[in-house]
């Protein structure tokens, strides 16, 4: 297993954390033709999104742009513009807005969680007096996860899914459902990957702005950097065209029937994982976001600050909202993976937002997104 595979599996960052794996395809027409320049350049991520098709994935994207300039690869059913559920890649979006208010100094991250949001975090060993801001947004504030609470996996992401697909979920009822389970652990002793986390972070951001936090997304970074493609659905349960199906066996059986989950309340994700992209507006906003056109030189160094996931892992830390990671080919890239229902996407670049890739698989079952990345970052062909 790679490190970059191994990371993701530590992470279980999928908002599917009730599923075995994550991946996305979309219907097969032929991407936009490459510069001569790049296609050569980004083969071995072609070959590796063929690979994925080939290992029962519907369809693949990815997107590169480096100094010989950018590169759109397809293989199955997703074509080179579709737009696509990218689960956790919010939590970047979130934790950005929230240092742009550190910055305005309308809010410091070591404000405990409890000045914000007064008694909402209560009970079972969880604190909101013991518990910063700084904590929700690097995982070390050792809340239990609600997307890990088996009966809320078994209507969310199993079967119940097909029943229970437009119910709307508020923040609150999110949080209810992880705070009927104990702590993790002490704040600050530990990392442990929570999807609360992140929901109680855009309720923060209303908080201190009177503003939702998908809002202050809009204002703050979607209308900006000019991402057309890219947008905080809230309940809306369609994905905006251009897109393709998504699709997912609601089950752990690899002999499960296959369903359509394009359509679904996001509501169920809030903050932590709602928004819908695609590959070219999620390289603009890294890309801005790295090159330190979103944050103050002070922000962004507490943005990539990091704490160690797994000593196992000992090239991989998580920032605020914000993961690096150390390939083979010892090259550290930064980014953020996400999953949803019938999606699973990676948007990741060089320290210095030269070098960026966005990809999307749009199947939940099989697909091995460590080797696009493995492919376009240190040109390592996927076996066979």
């Amino acid at each position: 297993m790679s490190v970059v595979r191994t990371t993701r599996t530590v992470l279980a960052a999928a908002l599917v954390a009730g599923l075995t794996a994550t991946a996305l395809a979309t219907p097969a027409l032929a991407a936009p033709a490459p510069a001569p320049s790049s296609a050569g350049h980004h083969a071995a991520a072609q070959e590796a999104l063929r690979a994925a098709v080939e290992a029962g994935v519907p369809g693949a994207v990815a997107q590169a742009k480096d100094g010989r300039g950018a590169w759109t690869g397809t293989a199955g059913e997703r074509r080179g513009h579709d737009r696509f559920r990218v689960g956790s890649i919010t939590k970047t979006f979130t934790a950005t807005v929230l240092l742009q208010l550190q910055a305005e100094h309308r809010i410091d991250l070591d404000d405990p969680v409890e000045k914000w949001l007064p008694g909402v975090v209560r009970g079972n060993g969880h604190d909101g007096r013991r518990i910063t801001v700084r904590q929700l947004l690097n995982h070390t504030s050792g809340i239990y996860s609600y997307t890990n609470d088996p009966a809320f996996q078994e209507k969310v992401f199993g079967p119940g899914f097909l029943e229970h697909r437009y119910d709307t979920w508020s923040p609150e009822q999110l949080v209810a459902v992880a705070l009927a389970h104990p702590a993790e652990f002490e704040p600050g002793t530990d990392w442990n990957y929570s999807n609360t986390n992140f929901v109680l972070a855009g309720m923060v951001i209303e908080k201190v702005t009177g503003r939702p936090y998908g809002k202050e997304v809009q204002n703050r970074i979607i209308k900006p950097l000019g991402l057309r493609a890219t947008s905080v659905p809230g309940t809306r349960v369609t994905v905006p065209k251009p897109n393709s199906p998504a699709w997912s066996k609601l089950s752990r059986d690899p002999n499960a029937p296959v369903h359509d989950v394009t359509a679904l309340n996001p509501s169920i994700a809030g903050a932590a994982g709602e928004m819908i992209s695609d590959a070219n507006d999620l390289q603009t906003f890294y890309r801005a976001l790295l090159k330190g056109r979103l944050l103050p030189k002070a922000e962004m160094k507490e943005m990539t600050t990091t704490v160690a996931v797994s000593p196992e892992l000992p090239g991989t830390g998580y920032g605020l909202g914000l993961m690096k990671q150390k390939l083979s080919c010892g090259k550290e890239i930064w980014g953020h993976g996400g999953g949803i229902h019938g999606s699973s996407s990676e948007a990741q670049a060089t320290r210095d937002g030269a070098h960026s890739l966005a990809m999307n698989f749009n199947a939940d079952w099989t697909g091995d997104s460590a080797a696009v990345l493995e492919a376009e970052f240190c040109g390592v062909t996927p076996k066979h």
